[in-house]
């Protein structure tokens, strides 16, 4: 029988309907919004596919609680295992979260040889490594869109969108916690106490806001950026990594006067050869793009030697964007399970044995504008000590404030530096921490004066 075209290409794809069953194992906050974003989206994801993606069943310590979406009778288990152990399961959604557990259900799933979805970034930026050459030898699809970011599709970016490209570098403010509070201090003025207690209680913040405010997330985010542009596993424990608590109404203050915002930022650069990684607060000017970031929102500034610059912006949590880009992986894997293209894309854009040791730059060797922040005795000669140490060091001054009220018989004395290398300038704040005319911790703040450039 002679079939036209258009009649072929209706059998191919009615031959290439057929359903995928997954399994979910952790329905918590994200797993309730990817529940709702399968159901509520069913008939557009099926079209987008040509197949249906079907719930199987539901993990969870607690299936009583009522997370305002419903599944079918049967779907519900305490048991991870009865999702592991399913022959007819293809694809796992870990979002059970932290590095114990977790790691045992989707090494066990690996080996099992079902696909797995996972928003994990603690997991993928220690163990990444063993979870991705597993994946490799099973020859199954592991995505984590939803660990970096929330919704922003910052890892396809990297992986797909941007591949023909050398990363130059990448600056990201992607913890919506601490870019919350710098925001409100910013907008709205307060301590960082007082901010952080109000983010808590609206739910912006952890009752324990640690990994969010001593930056330790966003370093587990920029590890797996970091893996994925240069082809690399670098340990966490790498990247030099420093918090917000630290920041005051005063730092907030000045910036503004010198014409810069505080963003905590993640960044990385390739320098000479060298990868920088690092995760601090930082001074960028207020015109920037990254700098009108505010609330719980998450940018990524990234530049490409070919692409040039490009800023991918959006909600970097949250129950549905989240679950958006969970979902995107399960249809991403859905359509290589369909069209038999199975690790089409690897992990980390290029194949397992072509992942290289890259050499990291040390800190110490970084070389950008300072702001340094003194409380000094308000009484000549100060400002001359102090200057007289940073000459000593290397360290140029381009800028100087001193004219607020005492505190406690001191006053605040603000430094702009011009480039200086970091070396230094720790060497010169260590001395003059030790001088009887400083009457509190010395703050600063790196300035990150063209975004994009390399240092």
């Amino acid at each position: 029988m002679i079939t036209s075209e258009k009649e072929s290409v209706k059998i191919a794809h009615t031959k290439a309907v057929r359903s995928i069953n997954v399994g979910l194992i952790g329905f918590g906050t994200i797993g309730t919004g990817v529940v709702k974003v399968l159901k509520e989206n069913a008939s557009v994801i099926c079209d987008k596919l040509g197949c249906e993606l079907v719930l199987k069943r539901v993990a969870d310590r607690d299936i009583n609680r009522d997370r305002g979406v419903k599944v079918d009778d049967g779907v519900l288990t305490t048991d991870a295992k009865d999702i592991l152990n399913d022959p007819d399961i293809s694809i796992v959604i870990e979002l059970v979260g932290g590095t114990g557990i977790a790691r045992e259900f989707i090494m066990e799933a690996l080996e099992k040889g079902k696909h797995v979805v996972t928003a994990n970034k603690a997991l993928l930026s220690t163990h990444g490594k063993d979870i991705f050459k597993k994946a490799a030898e099973k020859g199954v699809d592991i995505g984590f869109e939803a660990s970096v970011g929330g919704g922003i599709p910052v890892i396809k970016a990297l992986r797909e969108g941007l591949a023909a490209n050398k990363i130059e570098s990448i600056y990201g403010i992607i913890n919506g916690t601490a870019n919350y509070i710098l925001s409100k201090m910013t907008n709205e003025g307060g301590k960082f106490e007082d901010v952080l207690r109000r983010a808590q209680e609206k739910g912006y913040a952890e009752a324990d806001p640690t990994y969010d405010i001593e930056g330790i997330d966003t370093a587990h985010k920029l590890a797996i950026l970091i893996n994925l542009a240069y082809g690399t596993y670098i340990d966490i424990k790498d990247i030099y990594t420093e918090g917000i608590a630290s920041i005051s109404q005063l730092d907030i203050k000045y910036a503004k006067e010198f014409g810069y915002r505080i963003k905590l930022l993640a960044i990385t650069k390739s320098v000479d050869g060298r990868i920088e990684a690092r995760v601090h607060p930082t001074m960028i000017p207020a015109h920037h793009p990254l700098a009108t970031i505010d609330g719980a929102f998450n940018g990524i500034y990234l530049k490409g030697n070919a692409v040039g610059s490009v800023l991918l912006y959006g909600m970097g949590a949250g129950m549905m964007p989240t679950a958006s880009a969970v979902v995107a992986d399960i249809m991403d894997i859905a359509r290589n399970m369909n069209t038999g293209a199975l690790r089409r894309v690897p992990p980390l854009s290029c194949p397992e044995d072509a992942v290289r040791a890259v050499e990291l730059r040390d800190p110490e060797s970084l070389e950008i504008p300072y702001y340094i922040r003194f409380l000094a005795m308000d009484k000549p000669g100060v400002l001359s000590k102090i200057s007289g140490v940073l000459g000593k060091h290397n360290i140029s001054i381009s800028s100087v404030i001193q004219r607020d009220r005492k505190i406690g018989g001191a006053v605040p004395l603000v430094v702009l530096t011009h480039n200086a290398l970091e070396k230094e300038l720790r060497a010169a704040i260590a001395e003059i921490s030790t001088m009887d005319i400083i009457h509190d911790k010395i703050v600063y703040i790196r300035i990150e004066e063209n975004l994009g450039a390399a240092n």
